[in-house]
């Protein structure tokens, strides 16, 4: 059987355990914070980023890994694999992807495969996941690649911001810029786009109605199919296991596990943000 590498970034935020179990090579995008330097995930938590956030004037800038980090881990990984997959940040939000294939350019003897999740976390984790399961019950390449493509084209991502300041100032707003300004209790629904951008779903008055939606949303989307879903939160877990144990009873899931948005993607975003990953895609 060939041996095909995965790889993929930070902001999947997938459980430490899990990504030593299936030997997921996760590269780290990066914060930069009043003149210091964090590699996200490895020498700063979410617990310890959303607690400082919560105490800074200053919001960190976020950037990708370089096409040089990407050319180090790829030509590694190539030296005892058949290929190597990367499985990567939406390039709507992130220039992860661009860094990803200008070393899989300059490495075109390698057999490097990269892939635009157009997700990021939970949604990207449950991508993986589906990945790790069908590589161990022997699928190749093209088959991984196949399946990659349709849970993508089948996850769907809604979330809640408890301000739109994060999104204005990191300059990911997208369309939800309308409703900047808005009355205090407005409370938008946002969601990823096809093409793996944020905008504005739908705009609900105060915070309890607006995690109602989410679910609402969720349950539209599985349409009483098997899912695979994923609750986002930062800095919100209890708000999370409340999601999670109402949908566990509205939902045929065959996965629901909560994830917590990392650093990068918290920057963004902001603390207080909750919102749920979900597809239907046998696997």
């Amino acid at each position: 059987m060939k041996k095909i590498a995965f790889m993929t970034d930070s902001t999947a935020y997938l459980p430490p355990a899990f990504v030593k179990e299936h030997h997921i090579t996760v590269i780290p995008l990066n914060l930069h914070w009043d003149g210091n330097n964090y590699r996200d995930g490895i020498n700063i938590t979410p617990r310890e980023f959303y607690e400082r956030l919560n105490k800074s004037n200053s919001i960190p800038t976020t950037s990708q890994p370089t096409y040089g980090e990407f050319e180090v881990i790829f030509k590694d990984l190539a030296k005892d694999h058949d290929a190597v997959m990367a499985v990567l940040i939406s390039s709507g939000v992130s220039g992860t992807i661009d860094s990803a294939l200008m070393a899989q350019k300059n490495l075109a003897d390698l057999p490097i495969e990269v892939i635009d999740s157009k997700l990021t976390s939970a949604g990207l984790a449950l991508l993986m996941k589906a990945l790790v399961k069908a590589r161990a019950e022997g699928s190749d390449t093209p088959a991984l690649v196949d399946l990659a493509n349709r849970i993508i084209a089948d996850t769907a991502t809604f979330f809640m911001v408890d301000t739109l300041k994060y999104l204005h100032k990191g300059g990911r707003i997208g369309g939800a810029s309308r409703f900047l300004g808005g009355a205090l209790d407005i409370k938008p629904i946002l969601y990823l786009t096809q093409e793996g951008k944020i905008d504005a779903l739908e705009k609900v008055r105060t915070k309890k109605k607006a995690l109602q939606r989410l679910m609402d949303l969720a349950v539209e989307k599985a349409n009483g199919k098997k899912s695979w879903t994923g609750i986002i939160h930062a800095q919100a877990p209890a708000e999370a296991q409340s999601i999670q144990q109402q949908l566990a009873q509205r939902l045929d899931a065959a996965e629901m596990d909560i994830y917590e948005l990392s650093p990068t993607i918290g920057t963004h975003v902001g603390p207080g943000t909750l919102g749920i990953a979900i597809h239907n895609v046998v696997h």
